[in-house]
């Protein structure tokens, strides 16, 4: 009997399986993803995101209205203060929900500093069509480039370029913002091409049914386009800018980062890798691609660290805990928090000004400037700022080897041919930095507090790049000054020898 009744149960069974076999084999799936063109994209799972170090000099980025106009602050932090939203989200009653995405509608706001006259932009349910984005590829081998314009590698946006996602079916193909404000909030100054007001030009609205994506990003991402792109100190600026505005925007983690220019691959990449969680050029993407949340990174020429040299910009470096107790509207510790983003993303220690140097000896970084090929229209020569600069680090070299007082290491800075990381491991690890004036020197930005500058300046190129970084840094600065661009070895030396005293010996 019990086994009867046991072939009786498989019996069943086995026709139940049978049955849910052929019922799912001729019906689909309603969770699969459809492939029409119609269809929306479902939101995709999240790219992994990096944490925001710990860093020694961070102070809050928290919007503050009452920031003084022209302040350290205003320079270079929490200047933008003045807040537009030329799109809001529909509210909540009127918003269409649409099946596993959530309401409908995007929304747009800028982040305007009256100081810097620029803003930090940010929006919602943006998409961003790679076909209307007149611009080479970008990220190539910089050899199969040789020769191409810088024309091609900025972008032209067309009309509809990026569009935002509204309910509101009135607004279907209107632009977001007309020219007054463009004029006003992204200004364009003496920037001939100013990309991020032609990208946010380009900007259309669009309905619901319009709003089709072949890949969601999920996580906040930053927009940046690169213009100098290859020089140190321009490239510097764009950092800063990418950073600025991730704080500002409050974003949770490091965002994810769009070239929108078509560049080839530079050295420098690796620090933007480094930065931020990852990496990828507009052109990369095959297809619409649609941003949860993207922000727009003003332009490195509109950041304190470039209009500086041309307007004064009245700051002394100081420590965050001695602004945090005593603020100082002439004082910064902003530079100094971000030098310590640059190295604790490659992994060194933002602490290391804790540790004696004196254990391992003092070392003297001679940063060199080297012929390299930087560009598809660089001829591959630098041009000499000092012209016996081989002669200064064999006697600095020399002269350090016999010192009794202190042991110094004498690094050769041939940066041209250095990694990036080595290069700031290099800057960190040194007491003091020598170098004619040049764009590797902006690497002072993440050197260790009580480091010391030595900088060499030919006639031809008296400008005030370092000297600026240095005090905005509050770093111990000293500038020889040659009627030429030779420079008399024991001159160098005597200046060194002086400098060393400071640390006893």
């Amino acid at each position: 009997m019990k086994s009867k009744t046991l072939k009786i149960v498989l019996a069943l069974f086995a026709l139940n399986s049978i049955s849910l076999y052929l019922y799912f084999s001729s019906h689909p799936d309603h969770r699969r993803q459809p492939s029409t063109a119609s269809a929306y994209s479902q939101p995709q799972h999240p790219l992994s995101v990096k944490p925001w170090p710990i860093l020694p000099s961070y102070l809050p980025w928290s919007p503050n209205p009452h920031t003084k106009f022209r302040s350290c602050e205003a320079f270079f932090g929490n200047g933008f203060t003045h807040r537009v939203d030329p799109l809001q989200p529909a509210p909540e009653p009127h918003r269409k929900i649409i099946p596993g995405r959530g309401a409908a509608g995007g929304w747009f706001r800028c982040h305007y500093s009256e100081t810097l006259r620029s803003s930090v932009c940010e929006g919602g349910r943006i998409r961003m069509i790679p076909e209307k984005i007149e611009m080479s590829h970008g990220g190539e081998k910089l050899e199969s480039v040789i020769g191409r314009g810088e024309t091609e590698e900025l972008p032209n946006f067309e009309d509809g370029a990026f569009q935002i996602e509204v309910s509101d079916r009135s607004k279907r193909g209107k632009r977001m913002v007309d020219e007054r404000f463009l004029n006003k909030f992204v200004e364009e100054g003496a920037i001939e091409k100013h990309t991020m007001q032609g990208l946010i030009r380009s900007i259309r609205l669009v309905d619901a049914d319009e709003f089709i994506c072949s890949k969601w990003i999920e996580e906040p991402a930053v927009l940046v386009t690169r213009f100098e792109y290859a020089n140190m100190f321009h490239t510097v600026t764009d950092w800063y800018s990418a950073y600025v505005a991730s704080r500002v925007t409050g974003l949770p983690n490091r965002p994810h980062l769009v070239f929108v220019d078509g560049h080839c691959e530079a050295p420098l990449e690796e620090t933007w890798t480094a930065l931020f969680s990852s990496l990828t050029y507009a052109k990369n993407f095959t297809g619409p691609v649609c941003f949860r949340h993207a922000v727009l990174a003003p332009l490195g020429y509109e950041t304190a660290l470039f209009k500086g040299l041309g307007q004064t910009v009245d700051c002394h470096g100081a420590s965050a805990h001695d602004l945090w107790q005593n603020p100082d509207d002439h004082k910064t510790a902003r530079l100094s928090e971000f030098g310590e983003m640059i190295r604790a993303a490659f992994g060194f220690p933002v602490d290391r000004h804790h540790i004696p140097k004196s254990d391992s000896g003092h070392n003297i970084l001679f940063v060199r400037r080297e012929d390299y090929l930087a560009h598809p229209r660089h001829g591959g020569k630098v041009q000499s700022r000092l012209s016996n600069e081989q002669q200064v680090f064999d006697s600095i070299n020399g002269w350090a080897s016999n010192h009794s007082e202190c042991r110094l290491n004498v690094v050769n800075g041939l940066f041209a041919h250095m990694p990036m990381k080595e290069q700031v491991r290099a800057i960190q690890d040194a007491s003091v930095i020598v170098g004619a004036h040049g764009a590797g020197l902006t690497h002072i930005v993440s050197a260790s507090p009580k480091t010391v500058i030595l900088e060499i300046i030919s006639s031809e190129y008296r400008r005030p790049h370092f000297q600026l970084i240095a005090k905005w840094k509050g770093l111990e600065y000293h500038p020889i000054y040659l009627s030429g661009s030779h420079a008399e070895p024991p001159r160098v030396i005597d200046e060194l020898s002086n400098i060393l005293k400071g640390f006893g010996c």
